[in-house]
């Protein structure tokens, strides 16, 4: 029987993943090692239960009570902290979801690779922070990575039996977020319930943000850098409204094959689970007659300045990932909270790379993994800095 965990089972890719393997046969199909959440006990324990998992653990400690309460008497394990989280992705699984938001995906990730089995990556955050060295670990276990995001899975399927020098450009599409068609003078008054209004997708509530502000695909560009080993010359990003194409790959020849579906992460996710097969998957199929046209456009920099930002951080390479991820992170709490302005999101971020740059403290050729959780660190504390003085303004 194939083994499976989840890391982030309670969140919307965890949910997705959760749906799908239930109904796949479920616990009659696979055996669940390990299932992660967050503050959200009563779910975890419901899907525990359903699937019979060895352990759950919830990241938050003071939630572990309730968690151990919910599983009395089922004899599944409860833990719960960092930890407990990485303790649990050491425990070997044939196939691993990490879907934990955040910096705080890359040490069970990295983990789950050194027993060699298939990594299902939807925390974009660990490529961008740690890519060579993701990626030296999976070939030093003999482990497969495959991409997750919706972006990423549609150029995996777009170069199946394809080779990759014949690649001229890597197209990403983004829907452009809530904020897509508002005047660029109203950005700086944008609320959070109103950057939470995303047209398209049913997202959590930082991704949603990220899609707004473009910094989620932002970190996709570097992903794209760090997976595929693409020029980032060669990646191109272009809003694409209706969401249906998910990205598009370009060959030399001049032919560009393009991955289309409904916006439903159960696509990406099914292709990953049962790769390298398809099986059929419970989501909606397109009538291209309904739909009868795409709409593409370039997006604004002004708009998105994130898209800049993270073209810097290719330049740099070294650990700029990771403090760019970790000022976007403390610069969306921020966000969330109502202590700094939409647009200031992205000046905080390139306070923190312009400071930690003249502090020469970014650009190394060879990293571990300490001098990556080091640069995040440092990074946060830079930029919670940089925020206080915006909001103090």
């Amino acid at each position: 029987m194939r083994s499976i965990s989840i890391f982030g089972a309670t969140g919307s890719i965890g949910e997705s993943t959760f749906d799908l393997i239930r109904r796949a046969g479920g616990a009659d199909a696979f055996r669940t090692v390990a299932l992660t959440g967050g503050r959200n006990v009563a779910r975890l324990a419901e899907m525990a239960r359903e699937l019979r998992a060895e352990i759950a653990v919830c990241a938050d400690e003071t939630c572990l009570p309730a968690l151990r309460d919910a599983l009395q008497g089922t004899g599944i394990e409860t833990a719960a902290g960092a930890g407990a989280i990485a303790e649990a992705a050491d425990r070997p699984a044939d196939w691993v979801m990490s879907a934990i938001v955040g910096a705080a995906g890359l040490v069970p990730g990295m983990a789950a690779l050194r027993h060699g089995g298939l990594l299902a990556l939807a925390n974009k955050e660990s490529l961008v922070t740690a890519g060579p060295l993701l990626m030296q670990t999976a070939a030093a276990h003999g482990a497969t990575i495959l991409p997750v995001d919706s972006e990423h899975s549609a150029i995996f399927q777009g170069l199946v039996g394809e080779d990759i020098a014949t690649v001229e450009r890597i197209i990403l599409t983004a829907s452009g977020g809530a904020l897509r068609d508002w005047p660029l003078d109203s950005l700086a008054r944008a609320t959070v319930a109103e950057a939470l209004a995303h047209p398209n997708w049913a997202m959590g509530q930082r991704i949603t943000i990220d899609s707004a502000s473009m910094f989620n695909k932002a970190l996709e560009v570097i992903e794209t850098r760090e997976f595929f080993g693409i020029d980032p010359d060669k990646i191109e990003v272009i809003i694409h409204p209706e969401s249906l194409i998910h990205s598009m790959v370009g060959f030399h020849d001049g032919a560009i094959m393009a991955h289309m579906g409904a916006p439903d992460m159960r696509h990406s996710i099914g292709y990953a689970l049962n790769w390298p097969e398809r099986h059929p998957l419970p989501v909606a199929r397109l009538d291209l007659a309904q739909i009868a046209t795409l709409s593409f456009r370039a997006p604004d920099m002004a708009r998105y300045p994130a898209l800049r930002l993270c073209r810097e951080v290719m330049r740099i390479r070294g650990l700029a990932g990771s403090a760019f991820n970790a000022a976007k992170e403390i610069a969306l709490d921020h966000f969330l909270d109502n202590r700094l302005g939409f647009m200031d999101m992205a000046a905080v971020v390139e306070d923190t790379l312009t400071q930690l740059m003249a502090e020469t403290r970014l650009q190394m050729d060879v990293i571990t993994l300490d001098d990556i959780l080091q640069a995040d660190h440092l990074a946060r504390v830079r930029a919670t800095e940089s925020a206080r003085r915006r909001s103090a303004a």
